[in-house]
């Protein structure tokens, strides 16, 4: 059995935005059904440990809301700060702990992350992720995806040796070429980044998909479940979005069985 838990569900300036008293940022200050840290991911396997998606700037706040104080392993997918704010802290806590961190990915995401902090090494072992891995019995796999204006990130898939379960974390992608979409096409459940309902600016300044792309995309994928991450304040959780019958928008602190 394993469990997945949201710990982050926001995109990369979270929710609420510092400088906004829009509705949803109001609401979200209040009582908190629309706050959001930046998207990550716990991954809570008997015989892989604790694996985390993505330590960005909030991962301190998330670790304690998981009431943990270590992980096992982190997977990262793209070096943005949204993404890779938060191994600085992990790395301090490494050093006080006397405990190496062990983290997996693409050569290219290391290169980036050791350019900007080559420090890290002496606290997390950086592992390459360009090869399929195995964690407990969950065969993990990445891919290069298109982030739109902001370049490219990395989504994974995982898949299980026994019970031949399968499913796919894509937080930041837009433009999916039909060799990309291919590893999320007949999952059991997709995790799927979508920062606006309805996104108004011109296609070629964007970097997420939308939830209304979404919905199309499904339909051609055809997973048996969708959970859509990376939310802007754009999304009030509090609405009726008549999302199709298979797909929710994922909550802080969300968990569900795989």
């Amino acid at each position: 059995m394993t469990n997945l838990i949201f710990r982050g569900t926001g995109d990369s300036m979270g929710v609420p935005r510092m400088y906004c008293d829009c509705e949803v940022c109001t609401e979200a200050r209040a009582s908190g059904e629309n706050r959001r840290y930046r998207s990550s991911l716990q991954i809570e396997d008997q015989e892989a440990g604790t694996v985390w998606i993505d330590c960005g700037p909030d991962f301190s706040k998330q670790l304690e809301a998981a009431d943990l104080r270590a992980v096992d392993t982190m997977l990262i997918t793209h070096a943005h700060f949204d993404h890779i704010g938060g191994l600085v802290e992990w790395a301090d806590a490494c050093r006080w702990t006397k405990k190496k961190g062990q983290a997996f990915a693409p050569s290219e995401v290391i290169g980036e992350i050791l350019d900007r902090f080559p420090w890290l090494t002496n606290q997390i072992v950086f592992n390459s992720f360009d090869q399929p891995i195995m964690l407990g019995k969950w065969r993990a796999s990445s891919w290069r995806v298109n982030h739109g204006k902001n370049g490219y990130a990395y989504a994974f898939r995982f898949e299980h040796t026994e019970n031949g379960s399968c499913w796919a974390y894509c937080s930041d992608s837009i433009g999916l070429t039909e060799e990309m979409q291919q590893p999320l096409a007949n999952l059991d459940l997709l995790v799927l980044g979508t920062s606006f309902y309805h996104e108004p600016f011109a296609y070629e300044t964007r970097s997420v998909y939308d939830v209304v792309e979404a919905i199309a995309l499904v339909k051609k994928w055809e997973p048996k479940q969708t959970l859509l991450t990376h939310m802007s304040h754009d999304i009030d959780l509090r609405r009726d979005y008549v999302l199709p019958e298979q797909m929710n928008f994922a909550r802080t602190g969300m968990s569900i069985t795989i």
